[in-house]
């Protein structure tokens, strides 16, 4: 588990009251700064988190070096009265490095954590100034995750983060998240990301490529879900999505099977009018014309014979009258 000493800069400027992110931006990323410092802390025992704002009148220290999370908690809420202005990342973050100077344990790395949810402003806009301070916090071996929602996650305002990021890190110690609005929460898609891997025994090589990271708010894992996190949800979705396809494969099996029954259906009917012919019946006419004639024939006999029978009777019964 590393050992570190952490600066978490938050974004309280006007642009934090939209809510595209559920509840709010500043919510959300509330939520997101309470994960972060619980995960530093269970890590390990010595770590410690400070936590500052870089909008409003100012870029402002509200805990520094902490390891109780009601004290960020507080630190939050009082952030969450003074909204407004817009932010400033070079004061803040040369703020933050001070600060880390003045860490106890002097054992601790140092890592600098942003949100940026809100459109740059001044020197944070100017590519050449941000590669300038990257390369200042490389030099005093301080690692810095930048976290970009909102307003952050324009074309220019990513790319010049996305430079600031690639040459502040050092050996793959610094990242870019990319967090778009969606039914995700903020918190869920930065402890799924390489910022808090190692925090979590994962080496960042299993989250994403190894090189400074760019995610764009979309999970490494199946379903969205982190079997570690949750293994009877993951389980659950993956039976559920195995019995959804073995349903439709066997209606396209059904549907196929009915398909080729019709089709056999239809070429036999089309053999049958090929090879059937109207046949005459001029034979069977004229059979039925010789065996009437037939019939004629013999009733004539029959007649023939009854007269006879009686012509010879009453030849009889003369003779025996004579007699």
């Amino acid at each position: 588990m590393p050992l570190e000493a952490t600066m978490v800069i938050i974004d309280n400027s006007e642009y934090m009251r939209n809510g595209d992110y559920m509840p709010s931006r500043f919510d959300a990323q509330a939520d997101a700064v309470n994960t972060i410092v619980q995960t530093k802390i269970d890590s390990n025992p010595e770590n410690t988190v400070g936590v500052m704002t870089m909008a409003h009148k100012g870029p402002e220290v509200l805990v520094t070096h902490s390891k109780e999370l009601g004290q960020v908690i507080k630190g939050l809420h009082t952030a969450s009265l003074n909204m407004g202005g817009y932010i400033d990342i070079p004061t803040a973050v040369n703020i933050a490095l001070l600060a880390l100077k003045h860490r106890e344990n002097k054992n601790l790395r140092q890592r600098i954590i942003v949100f940026v949810g809100s459109p740059l402003q001044g020197a944070a806009a100017d590519e050449r100034e941000m590669i300038k301070l990257a390369k200042k916090l490389k030099k005093n071996n301080v690692a810095v995750d930048l976290i970009v929602f909102g307003d952050g996650i324009e074309e220019g305002e990513s790319s010049v983060l996305r430079a600031f990021t690639e040459n502040v890190s050092s050996a793959d110690n610094s990242h870019l998240v990319l967090v778009p609005p969606g039914p995700h929460l903020l918190s869920d898609m930065i402890i799924s990301s390489p910022i808090l891997a190692e925090d979590r025994g994962m080496p960042p090589g299993t989250m994403v490529a190894a090189g400074p990271s760019t995610t764009s708010g979309t999970s490494d894992y199946e379903f969205g879900v982190d079997p570690n996190l949750d293994p009877e949800l993951a389980m659950a979705l993956r039976m559920s999505m195995e019995e959804e396809r073995a349903r439709q494969a066997a209606e396209d099996q059904a549907r196929q099977a009915t398909t080729d029954g019709s089709q056999a259906t239809h070429s036999r009917d089309g053999v049958t009018n090929d090879t059937e012919e109207p046949q005459p019946a001029p034979a069977a006419s004229e059979g039925r014309d010789v065996d009437m004639d037939g019939d004629d024939e013999e009733d004539l006999d029959e007649e023939e014979a009854i007269a006879r029978a009686i012509e010879m009777s009453m030849k009889q019964d003369q003779e025996e009258h004579k007699k």
